[in-house]
């Protein structure tokens, strides 16, 4: 897709740098996960206060629940009334935990194209290069339309150097540093797990993928003070399909975007152990209203007071109309004292059966 092709090209320009520095793209894809952690680190800390409003509005949520039991129209009005009152907006916190999806498919479209997305190279030299390897017997995978012609390119580099003649001297100067860097850990991180032995170990970064990303999502999920039951939806998806999914990838994809996905897990969990300790939900919904708090009252102290005589004027007005009312008053008052005292002597006379007064 081409959004994630270009959201791929401008990391590969934050890799690069990376790897100019270091020499070795397993230690520039850890360096270059920490850096996006601690830029999206803000956002983390929305995200933990989206989750305390959602805690501490739980209980007042099932209350809703209780009245209006099957009329889920009025519970969804009732309820979107009460996050609009309480000034909580429940899919906030999704956006921090769907993010990764975008950056990792980044870094897949930066590692299947290291030329066009890391190094930068004219793409019209790299097309004639993918149409050169696509005639050599034994790399199929590197035809023309194939994704993979630019991996294929930088991992057999030494053997195809001689024939690379449609890039000039800089491109292969830069395509040589790049080719000698992916070996991390004994581990070929150009290599596919899907498509390596037993023994290159490669079958160990979709496994890793599974265990760090299905703990993590365990872990915020037993810190979390809602539990399951009361997250977005959004979460209960992340507990249990986000780990299918980067292992699946991990599995199917170069090492290298596998090996990605573990570095984010486990810089996250540990981000998640400093994000609950400095930034709990306690600390957070006190934060929260406190911060309501100070809100009310800058909102009343802005409201200016009228002049003296403005308020003189006033008040003049009132005690007038008051003053008026009191002779209607009294004037109602004695009518019907009058009333009172005619119908009071008329009880008390009598007559006989002729009309006649006792």
């Amino acid at each position: 897709m081409q959004i994630f092709n270009f959201f791929g090209s401008i990391l590969g320009y934050l890799l690069w740098f990376l790897y100019t520095i270091f020499r070795n793209y397993g230690v520039a894809i850890i360096l270059f996960t920490v850096i996006l952690k601690l830029v999206m680190f803000p956002m983390s800390i929305k995200q933990q206060k989206s989750m305390a409003s959602q805690s501490k509005l739980a209980d007042k949520q099932k209350e809703l629940q209780k009245k209006y039991g099957t009329n889920k129209q009025k519970y969804n009005e009732e309820l979107a009334k009460l996050y609009e009152k309480e000034g909580v907006n429940p899919g906030s916190g999704c956006l921090t935990s769907l993010l990764p999806f975008p950056i990792m498919l980044g870094i897949y479209y930066s590692v299947i194209l290291p030329l066009s997305n890391t190094l930068h190279i004219a793409s019209g030299s790299i097309e004639l290069a993918k149409d050169y390897i696509s005639r050599i017997p034994g790399m199929v995978s590197a035809s023309a339309g194939s994704l993979y012609g630019e991996l294929e390119i930088i991992r057999n580099f030494d053997a195809l150097k001689g024939n690379l003649t449609m890039f000039n001297p800089g491109d292969m100067e830069k395509m040589e540093f790049f080719s000698k860097g992916f070996k991390f850990l004994g581990l070929d991180l150009l290599a596919t797990p899907q498509q390596s032995d037993f023994m290159s170990f490669l079958w160990l970064i979709p496994v890793l993928s599974l265990v760090t990303s299905f703990g993590y999502q365990f872990y915020m999920t037993k810190t979390s003070m809602t539990g399951t039951q009361g997250q977005p939806g959004c979460m209960k998806v992340m507990m249990y399909v986000f780990p299918l999914i980067s292992v699946y990838w991990a599995y199917t994809m170069p090492a290298a975007v596998g090996f990605y996905w573990v570095i984010s897990s486990v810089t996250s969990f540990v981000q998640s152990i400093v994000t609950n300790k400095y930034f709990s939900y306690h600390q957070m919904t006190a934060m929260s209203e406190a911060q309501r708090a100070v809100t009310l009252e800058l909102a009343e102290g802005s409201v200016r007071p009228l002049p003296a005589p403005a308020q003189k004027e006033i008040a003049d007005k009132i005690a007038a109309a008051a003053q008026a009312r009191l002779p209607k008053e009294s004037k109602q008052k004695q009518g019907q004292k009058k009333s009172g005292k005619k119908s009071g002597g008329s009880s008390n006379s009598t007559t006989d059966y002729l009309g006649n007064k006792k």
